[in-house]
């Protein structure tokens, strides 16, 4: 597929791209370029391909979906300038 002047003009318009008329023929080869290279991609055969997420192999680690306080209120309240009771004290604001 090519992609002429006009169509880099109404694509560069669409992206919200700001290009000058003398870069518009350059711009569309780019794109024609772009497109031609998907369509070899078209041609490949990915019968029995998995798809995949990522190129390394990766197992996300599961955790027991159990609700907990977190356990670790003295340590979040260590970086308070003020805490009082087990919370954060702040300000009154409001009178």
């Amino acid at each position: 597929m090519s992609i002429d002047v006009k169509t880099a003009a109404r694509v560069a318009h669409l992206a919200r791209i700001q290009v000058d008329a003398q870069d518009l023929p350059e711009l569309a080869g780019q794109l024609s370029a772009i497109l031609g290279f998907m369509e070899q991609l078209n041609e490949v055969d990915v019968d029995g391909v998995e798809p995949m997420t990522s190129v390394t192999p990766m197992a996300a680690p599961l955790r027991a979906d159990e609700i907990t306080d977190g356990g670790i209120q003295e340590r979040v309240l260590a970086n308070a300038p003020d805490a009082r009771e087990g919370f954060f004290s702040v300000p009154k604001v409001v009178e």
